[in-house]
Formats: C-alpha cells, structure tokens, sequence
C-alpha cells in the first residue's frame, strides 16, 4: 500500500491510476497523516456496482435487512417462488 501526503500529491491522477491498476496495492492520501481518501483497482466491476457500495442509504437498507433477517428469519428461495406463483 502506498501512502502519499495530499499536499505532495503533484502527479496527474492518471499517473496514479496506472499505478494502483499495474501494482494491485491501494494509493492513500492522507492530510498531516491521517487518511483522507483511497484510490483503489477494480476488477469485473460495474459502475452501479461501485455506486451503490459506497451509498449510506443502501448501506442502511442493506444493515437493516440483515438485522431483521437475525431476528425473525427468512424464507428460502423455493417458498419465495411459491408466494410469487413462479415454483
């Protein structure tokens, strides 16, 4: 992992892109040491993808389901297609 200092971020975000791609190692970028931002290599990855893993309200969506799935369960896929009438 490579760590830059924002400040001392001089080169073109290109250059830094090819970089991450070529090396597989995240770029962080730090303000007086502390991390501010990562550039990271994606592989087989859409752009809805990426948008919504980063969202907090789908985020949100998606906590809230898994804690309601611990607490009252869920159904498997073959009850799901009975109640929809596709089983």
């Amino acid at each position: 992992m490579k760590v830059v200092e924002l400040k001392d971020a001089t080169a073109p975000l290109m250059e830094y892109a090819r970089e991450v791609e070529t090396e597989k190692e995240p770029l962080v970028l730090t303000v007086d040491g502390r991390p501010v931002a990562v550039l990271l290599a994606v592989e087989n990855v859409d752009t809805e993808t990426v948008t919504l893993s980063t969202h907090p309200k789908f985020l949100a969506l998606i906590e809230r389901s898994r804690t309601r799935y611990k607490e009252e369960g869920g159904i498997s896929s073959e009850e799901m297609r009975q109640q929809f009438g596709e089983g």
